[in-house]
């Protein structure tokens, strides 16, 4: 576990996936596509708990009233990767702007869905006004930058007041060391060395504490884990290829993978 306290994190291994971002079963990227489907329908059901009902959840008797719903929302998902976050979004008719650093990546993201605003750039220097976003959103990339902090403070610059600030990151500890650094090095083919290293990781506690700092009060929290009672994960186990119906679920344990929302004051 020590061994890992100096080395960089292999941030390099996304620009090189191409095609396989969408449709590899034998690499650890499928583990986040099956991931991402637990963490869009949080999201979107703390995004009408906190903020209310959007257009394509109002029942048609509402249009046909003009009983308003809330406008779509402006959303920046910042770390974008292959757009998994800002395509499920943007399917509710939001006005998604997605941001990464891997060019590469982006041009797989923009051959899905065109409709989503993708840019390249730099978390730590977003290219937009204070105050331009509803919501940003910061998923499986905090891990990957040295400075998480900054990154979280950049996000909230960019929040107009009252905004939501989604985030999903890693617990730094034994088990998630052994669970999601070694576990996906043991039973996934082709994961890289220095897909994350546990350094990098952070406890809820010190998430919380970036936000505050930025001026936004975390508002939920929820855990993240693959279902260990399926017959895929056994037999990912067994093959080192993630099944199709490999499924995450929700949990109250924040040791490993987690989710939270903060509120712009």
């Amino acid at each position: 576990m020590g061994s890992q306290s100096g080395k960089a994190v292999n941030n390099a291994f996304y620009d090189g996936l191409g095609e396989r971002w969408l449709h590899a079963q034998d690499d650890p990227v499928a583990l986040l596509r099956a991931e991402g489907v637990a963490k869009q329908a949080w999201v979107k059901e703390q995004l009408e708990r906190l903020l209310g009902p959007f257009p394509s959840s109002t029942p048609a008797s509402a249009v046909e009233t003009e009983d308003l719903a809330r406008p779509p929302l402006q959303i920046l998902d910042i770390g974008c990767g292959a757009g998994f976050l800002a395509r499920a979004l943007r399917a509710d008719g939001h006005e998604v702007h997605a941001l990464d650093a891997s060019l590469p990546t982006l041009r797989i993201s923009q051959g899905v869905e065109a409709s989503v605003r993708y840019v390249q750039g730099n978390a730590f220097a977003l290219p937009y006004p204070d105050g331009a976003f509803d919501v940003v959103a910061s998923m499986d990339f905090l891990e990957h930058v040295e400075e998480p902090a900054a990154a979280v403070r950049e996000a909230a610059r960019v929040l107009r007041r009252g905004g939501l600030f989604f985030f999903h990151t890693f617990s730094r500890n034994f088990l998630a060391w052994l669970v999601i650094i070694k576990g996906a090095e043991w039973f996934v083919r082709n994961t890289p060395e220095r897909m994350h290293v546990l350094r990098l990781f952070i406890r809820p506690e010190e998430l919380a504490g970036y936000c505050r700092a930025s001026g936004m009060e975390p508002m939920a929290w929820t855990g993240v884990r693959p279902d260990f009672r399926r017959c895929a994960f056994w037999k990912m186990l067994a093959t080192r290829v993630v099944p199709e119906d490999f499924r995450f679920v929700l949990t109250s344990s924040l040791k490993l993978s987690y989710l939270g929302v903060a509120r712009k004051a």
